[in-house]
């Protein structure tokens, strides 16, 4: 993403933010010694791992009920869908 948005003339002069859900996520990704029996996953964690430590990336927790990405990759009620929306729309608009 970070490539395309270069290509594309948009200035990144800071690591990306990655928010997840999955408390595990973000403490696997700074624990050094924490590591995946799943070789599909430890590929993806490795380059997580790589990423951060290069300083592109910076990966952090937040809620499941905050969590924006929900809208993109899940299927959700209606009152939780409106509510997302608006918190999206907030936080760009202001």
């Amino acid at each position: 993403m970070r490539y395309k948005l270069r290509m594309m003339g948009v200035p990144l002069d800071r690591p990306t933010s990655m928010y997840c859900d999955n408390e595990s996520v973000p403490k696997n990704a700074t624990v050094p010694e924490s590591t995946l029996s799943k070789k599909h996953n430890a590929i993806c964690y490795h380059k997580v791992r790589e990423s951060m430590a290069a300083g592109w990336i910076q990966v952090g927790w937040i809620k499941s009920e905050k969590n924006l990405a929900d809208l993109f990759t899940k299927v959700l009620t209606r009152p939780r869908r409106q509510a997302l929306l608006k918190h999206m729309l907030l936080r760009w608009s202001g």
